[in-house]
């Protein structure tokens, strides 16, 4: 009986065939060959998948209940083209999905994340320690490439020149401004809540002997206008989804504020096409409080503080790539992972690799760069591709 009710319920996840195995019987869902098969250990209940069929199925996933047979990438890809019919009770789930957008609660947030070890990332992300999307300009091209040409692509955004002030807002492990000193000898400033990603940007500042060139501040993007510090440039990378929907304003008048005239901000997020408040899985494991924008709702807010945008460009297919690569070079290091961690540590983290991966591949989620200027410059090129 409660074996039936789960599989009327999982019936409605139709649009692409596959097969679910229990204990002692099969069921096909959908018409036509199967593309996947699933076997369940342990079917979750009905209350937890009404509750957040997300959170039901991925900690199905981590704890061993649920096995795919074949690729967990491609299996995921042909699924989660069908999100919008998963279940989330949004008011049993308020606090997770609605949670505050305090100084104090995001900084945990963001440490939640970034500072699990630096040990752990350099496990499976490049030499470049670089968390965000490449750009792969050649089929032929390495991550390590892809990262290289992403921030060489952004540094030309930008349109640098020897002596101006940078700051990037979420600067990570620091590998954008050290590229940006060394290019373009700009005086940069970096800003993270990560006590992690601090300490290893100072390390590298110290061993590129450009501490003449560079600092790093712990310092939440809110407390920059304070600094009284003004800055030819400014560019985010990944960091506008720790932000929250509700402080999105604020956060485009903090960059303006520190922006001078004129002046160049490239923001660089994960975007999606309508507003969501985000998925109830990924917001209690991987990112608390992330929250991913829309590109209509950014271009707003820029547009009535006079930001003008002069540059919009998608790269969610590049994104795709590179997490793809990053799970092939989790896949090769899993062992370490699990001495590391867990068992369950793992699978919550190929999970989350391989299910980002496809829902940028079904257009789930987009990645959007942005480039503005505050308020007017007529002293930039006019060709697009400067």
């Amino acid at each position: 009986m409660f074996e039936q009710q789960f599989i009327n319920f999982m019936e409605k996840f139709d649009s692409v065939p596959f097969t679910i195995k229990t204990q002692d019987h099969t069921y096909q869902i959908g018409k036509g060959e199967p593309t996947f098969s699933v076997f369940f250990h342990k079917v979750p209940s009905m209350s937890d998948l009404l509750t957040s069929t997300s959170i039901a199925l991925g900690e199905a996933y981590m704890n061993g209940d649920i096995e795919i047979e074949g690729d967990l990438y491609n299996a995921l890809n042909m699924f989660l083209g069908q999100l919008g019919k998963f279940s989330t009770d949004s008011k049993k789930l308020k606090h997770l999905i609605f949670p505050s957008l305090s100084k104090k609660t995001q900084k945990e947030e963001v440490s939640s994340h970034y500072d699990i070890g630096n040990d752990f990332y350099k496990l499976w992300l490049d030499d470049t320690l670089s968390y965000s999307c490449g750009y792969f300009s050649k089929d032929t091209d390495t991550l390590y490439d892809a990262q290289c040409n992403k921030v060489d692509r952004i540094l030309e955004k930008l349109y640098l020149k020897e002596g101006m002030t940078l700051c990037d807002i979420g600067c990570g492990w620091g590998f954008l401004l050290i590229e940006a000193a060394k290019k373009y000898h700009v005086h940069g400033v970096g800003i993270t809540l990560s006590q992690e990603q601090k300490k290893k940007f100072e390390e590298r500042i110290h061993e590129e002997h450009l501490e003449n060139l560079l600092e790093v501040h712990l310092l939440d993007y809110r407390d920059l206008p304070k600094s009284k510090r003004k800055f030819d440039r400014i560019v985010s990378v990944g960091m506008l989804e720790h932000v929250g929907r509700g402080n999105y304003e604020e956060f485009m008048s903090c960059v303006k504020s520190v922006l001078k005239p004129g002046g160049l901000f490239l923001l660089h997020y994960i975007s999606a096409l309508q507003e969501h408040p985000g998925d109830a899985w990924i917001k209690k494991y991987i990112f608390p409080g992330g929250v991913i924008p829309s590109l209509r709702e950014i271009i707003q807010i820029a547009g009535d503080m006079r930001f003008y945008t002069i540059d919009v460009e998608s790269l969610r297919r590049h994104y795709n790539k590179t997490l793809l690569e990053w799970n092939k070079n989790f896949q090769a290091h899993r062992a370490e992972v699990v001495e590391m961690f867990d068992e369950k540590f793992a699978r919550m983290w190929e999970l989350y690799l391989c299910a980002c991966a496809a829902t940028f591949q079904n257009g789930i989620i987009d990645l959007s760069q942005i480039l503005f200027t505050n308020d007017v410059n007529n002293d930039l090129p006019m060709t697009r591709w400067y």
